[in-house]
C-alpha cells in the first residue's frame, strides 16, 4: 500500500480534529462552500498575488520562503497551536532537504506575528504527529466523534452531527 502524501492541511486537521483529518483524507469534503475556508482562500490570494513566493514540497505548499524565514499568513490565532504545528512540519520538510529556516506566522486580523523554531523537541514532536496521522489515514473507520468547542463552526458539522440528538 502506497502511503498518502501529507500536506499542511493534514497537519492542521490532525491537531484540530482527527475525525476531520480522516474525512478529508477520504475526499469527503464540504469545505469548498464553507464561509471560513472561502475567507482564508481570499486572504491567501490577496496576500500572495505573486505566486513565485510559494514553494511546493511534496503535498505541502509553503506561502513564502525568504532568506531567513518560512512565512505563513492566517486570519486569526484561534487555531494557533495547529498553525504552529503546520509550520513546524514545513520546517521539518525543509530540514530534511538540508535547508534550515525559522518560521513566522502573521495573523492579519490581530496584527500579530509569532515566531516558530524547529528545535530538537519540536522535531521529535512533528515526527510523532506524522506517525499518528498515518495511523488515522490507514484506519478503516473514522475516529469517534468528539464534541469540541469549535464544532459548530466546522464545515463537517452537519455530517458529524446528522445522527446526534440535540
Amino acid at each position: 500500500m502506497v502511503k498518502q502524501k501529507i500536506g499542511g492541511l493534514h497537519i492542521q486537521y490532525f491537531e484540530v480534529c482527527p475525525r476531520k483529518l480522516w474525512l478529508y483524507s477520504k475526499q469527503i469534503s464540504f469545505e469548498t462552500e464553507h464561509e471560513k475556508v472561502i475567507e482564508g482562500t481570499l486572504l491567501h490570494e490577496q496576500s500572495y498575488a505573486r505566486k513565485e513566493k510559494e514553494l511546493q514540497l511534496d503535498s505541502a505548499v509553503i506561502d513564502v520562503l525568504d532568506e531567513e524565514y518560512v512565512q505563513e499568513t492566517k486570519l486569526s490565532s484561534k487555531m494557533q497551536k495547529a498553525d504552529e504545528l503546520q509550520l513546524l512540519y514545513y520546517l521539518y520538510l525543509l530540514k530534511s532537504r538540508g535547508i534550515e529556516k525559522k518560521g513566522k506566522i502573521a495573523y492579519t486580523k490581530e496584527r500579530k506575528v509569532v515566531e516558530v523554531l524547529l528545535d530538537e523537541m519540536n522535531e521529535k514532536r512533528i515526527k510523532q504527529v506524522i506517525a499518528n496521522i498515518y495511523t488515522i489515514l490507514e484506519a478503516e473507520n473514522a475516529p469517534k466523534l468528539k464534541k469540541l468547542p469549535y464544532c459548530k463552526n466546522c464545515a463537517y458539522y452537519d455530517f458529524c452531527y446528522a445522527l446526534e440528538e440535540e
